[in-house]
């Protein structure tokens, strides 16, 4: 059931529902710092970085994705059917309501609004859609929404969770049913597998794997030449790797990372979102905080949030890394250029 995946993943913390931003400037989070597991990281994060809350009060924050031309943040708030912007000067407010689904009755759906937001086309972002079970583009101007979409061999998809876009215009985007009350179980679902699929700029849309429980996250590295999936799965809570061929179809798939020993009351959070730094070092949630792995997999570090982390994203200078964890908005001062 939905509810008692999000309970395992904040490990029974309770959480308000109104979104309030910090006055001043943003507070330190009360637990939480970075962990250093390797020399490595002393280049990535400085040793006296600061692990700040800017915002607080989000029923499951989400997807964040820095609007350059801008200069502020957007993040969902998916069970809450909202989008929020964040900068500097102006602290959170909302953005956008409803973020997905807009129709009368949204019984059956555990998560209604958007998840996964990344950058677009000039003024605009790209939208993994749960309430309206689509991939879509966003005018931020107008806030009005085109869907782009919405099926995979004439059945509706589960609940579009997160997306990557590639230089070609490829939209790489994971699949997985937690949109929907009753997951795999929900008289909704069409599709009996949670895939992860590619929409190509001509709208054709191909399924690359149906092989995972739970994808989650999706990012490619810098060369393009690697995709990234995260399983949210407790049992098999694994970072995958895959190589991309030319014609298009996933090749040498293997797990990077598994992170379900550490999977627990202790480490809440699963594998989720994730960010890539320009040396191809991945920023991946999972248990505990953000995880910074090598592209080969090897630790370095963890950001520990001090509870669930669902996604990051690279901002401001590109030194910033946004943090969506809960019913918080976390921000730490990198080394490194996202």
């Amino acid at each position: 059931m939905f509810l008692s995946r999000r309970n395992a993943l904040l490990g029974g913390i309770a959480l308000p529902l109104s979104a309030s931003a910090l006055p001043g400037r943003p507070a330190a989070a009360p637990s939480g710092g970075v962990r250093r597991l390797s020399p490595a990281l002393d280049s990535i994060i400085a040793s006296d970085a600061r692990l700040e809350v800017l915002a607080e009060g989000f029923a499951w924050s989400e997807g964040p994705v820095w609007i350059a031309d801008g200069g502020f943040l957007l993040f969902s708030d998916v069970p809450q059917n909202r989008i929020h912007r964040w900068s500097a000067t102006d602290g959170a407010s909302v953005f956008l309501t409803p973020s997905g689904y807009a129709g009368s009755d949204p019984s059956g759906f555990g998560e209604p609004g958007s998840n996964g937001l990344i950058p677009g086309p000039p003024g605009s972002i790209l939208m993994a859609d749960h309430g309206n079970r689509a991939i879509a583009r966003l005018d931020l101007k107008t806030r009005a929404k085109t869907i782009l979409a919405q099926r995979f061999e004439g059945r509706r998809f589960n609940s579009p969770n997160d997306l990557v876009k590639a230089s070609s215009g490829a939209l790489f985007f994971t699949d997985p049913p937690y949109g929907l009350e009753g997951l795999d179980q929900s008289p909704l679902k069409e599709i009996p597998f949670s895939g992860v699929y590619r929409l190509d700029p001509d709208s054709a849309v191909s399924l690359l794997t149906d092989a995972l429980s739970f994808p989650n996250g999706i990012a490619l590295s810098p060369d393009e030449r690697t995709l990234y999936v995260a399983v949210s799965d407790p049992g098999h809570a694994v970072l995958m790797a895959y190589d991309l061929t030319d014609e298009g179809p996933l090749a040498r798939g293997r797990v990077l990372r598994d992170f379900t020993p550490l999977v627990g009351p202790e480490a809440p959070g699963l594998p989720d979102g994730m960010a890539v730094d320009s040396a191809g070092r991945l920023f991946c949630t999972g248990p505990g905080g953000v995880h910074i792995l090598t592209p080969a997999g090897e630790s370095l570090g963890v950001i520990d949030t001090g509870g669930a982390a669902a996604n990051c994203a690279f901002g401001e200078d590109g030194r910033s890394l946004f943090i969506t964890a809960g019913s918080r908005l976390l921000r730490v001062r990198t080394l490194t250029q996202g």
